[in-house]
């Protein structure tokens, strides 16, 4: 079953957020069974900055709001060219590996609903993703933020080369 991620604005901050995953827990105890819900949540203003976070409660919404203001705490900025990745970059996270590669304008995100939640919400346009291992959506958000953390700009490569680089 394909479950497509509910995405929530904020008008006051700009912030939008997109719930990847709910996730159920259930403990046995004496009465029965005790669930508790745990939500995978993204956050992003999709002009540079994004983060991600897992919030759980005994209830659906409460957890989600956990996630929204955990995933607000851990936003970072994301240096993009354009529309796109300055950069060829592999994240990895766990048993899970995100490969993400530039693409020319007009190519979309193509990217697998995880995936595609963190890059959509970074603001990136263009990208073409493939990922390797385990496919579980914590570790495919975790994977594809470590990827985001390891970019570096044209500008950035030049200072710390101490060359100019030519296009």
């Amino acid at each position: 079953m394909t479950r497509l991620p509910q995405v929530d604005q904020q008008e006051e901050s700009g912030l939008e957020d997109v719930v990847v995953r709910v996730y159920r827990c259930a403990t046995v105890v004496k009465g029965g069974r005790r669930f508790s819900f745990g939500a995978l949540v993204v956050v992003g203003d999709r002009s540079g900055h994004v983060g991600a976070g897992y919030g759980k409660s005994v209830e659906v919404p409460s957890a989600v709001d956990k996630g929204k203001s955990i995933a607000t705490r851990a936003m970072f900025p994301v240096k993009l060219v354009g529309g796109t990745l300055p950069h060829r970059v592999v994240g990895r996270y766990g048993a899970s590996k995100v490969v993400m590669v530039p693409a020319s304008p007009g190519t979309g995100v193509i990217a697998g609903a995880s995936v595609r939640a963190v890059l959509e919400l970074a603001g990136v346009h263009d990208v073409l993703t493939k990922s390797y291992g385990s496919n579980t959506p914590k570790n495919l958000v975790r994977a594809t933020i470590n990827g985001l953390k390891q970019l570096i700009s044209r500008e950035e490569v030049e200072k710390l080369r101490g060359v100019s680089l030519a296009s």
